[in-house]
């Protein structure tokens, strides 16, 4: 049963409700991509989006269906976090982004011209998380949790739509999990509309807390060691986890020189930048290959939004 509050319905609608303020991003496949996977891959370039990231997509939906009384406060690593004060600015709503210290400066700064406060607190996403719930309370402002929140997971699942309205026969599709909200939006659309699909979701080995707590059953905590900062959590969150739960087919770790590997790839073969977190699906087909053999598989570069440091650094170790 598809979660009731989260139906194919709710993404068509969020399909129309953001239409004006995104991009139908575009589905491309890359010869060098293929010869290196040996089956049909197509990229999904979420990093084409105006924010560089898929997380524009909730963040619109979420703002555009609800009341906001004050302002919005959310935590983020930075992508979320871009993608709340994007609709925060389209729709004049005040938004306050917890980010942890030494967050990525290329979100940082797209957020600070996105006309958002940025408040820098704690080591990791789950102690800025806790400030940001704190300071909602205090506040009186609405306060939007970055994966158990149902108008979050319908707005990303329409990246899905366009996927299966342009490649209808799709057998897999690999998709980077950070909180969730991403590949549960893909699980629902794909299910609903070809339940043969084969959902496949990455993580990072040093970051696994979502993955672990998928393998268990229960929720894990997981001290988060990653470069990739789209998915450093360090738990699991109930509603991502229940979504998962019931309709993940598989979930992979990939490690941090996989990523380095797939950014690199990335840039050599398609001329796209891909952040680590964005990388991560082209790490793990590459890592699974033998088993995609005569699959038209899909992978969601859910994010380009890497630093000239870690774009350099990338370089500098494939070159």
């Amino acid at each position: 049963m598809i979660n009731p509050d989260i139906s194919l319905d709710s993404i068509y609608e969020a399909a129309e409700r953001i239409s004006p303020y995104i991009i139908k991003t575009p589905l491309h496949t890359y010869p060098g991509i293929n010869k290196i996977i040996a089956t049909d891959v197509f990229i999904k370039h979420e990093n084409h989006q105006s924010i560089g990231s898929f997380k524009i997509r909730g963040a619109l939906n979420y703002l555009l269906s609800s009341e906001i009384p004050n302002g919005v406060i959310v935590a983020s690593t930075g992508n979320f976090g871009q993608g709340v004060a994007f609709a925060g600015q389209v729709l004049g709503v005040k938004v306050k982004v917890v980010v942890p210290k030494k967050a990525n400066t290329v979100k940082l700064n797209a957020m600070t011209n996105l006309n958002a406060e940025i408040i820098e607190y704690g080591n990791d996403f789950d102690q800025a998380r806790e400030k940001a719930e704190q300071l909602s309370k205090d506040l009186s402002w609405t306060y939007i949790h970055s994966a158990n929140e149902p108008m979050l997971i319908a707005g990303v699942g329409t990246y899905t739509l366009e996927i299966l309205q342009e490649l209808s026969d799709v057998d897999v599709i690999i998709v980077p999990v950070g909180g969730g909200s991403g590949v549960c939006g893909t699980c629902i659309t794909a299910k609903s509309m070809n339940p043969k699909i084969k959902i496949i979701g990455v993580q990072a080995k040093e970051a696994p807390a979502a993955y672990e707590s998928w393998k268990t059953g229960n929720i894990q905590t997981y001290i988060s060691n990653t470069r990739a900062d789209g998915l450093a959590t360090n738990f699991g969150y109930e509603l991502t986890q229940q979504i998962m739960k019931q309709y993940l087919d598989d979930f992979l770790l990939v490690s941090e020189e996989d990523m380095i590997n797939a950014v690199f790839l990335y840039l050599k073969e398609t001329r796209n930048l891909a952040e680590y977190a964005g990388s991560a699906s082209l790490a793990a087909a590459i890592k699974i290959k033998d088993a995609l053999v005569g699959k038209k598989t899909v992978l969601v570069l859910s994010g380009g939004n890497i630093t000239m440091k870690e774009l350099q650094r990338v370089i500098a170790l494939k070159v």
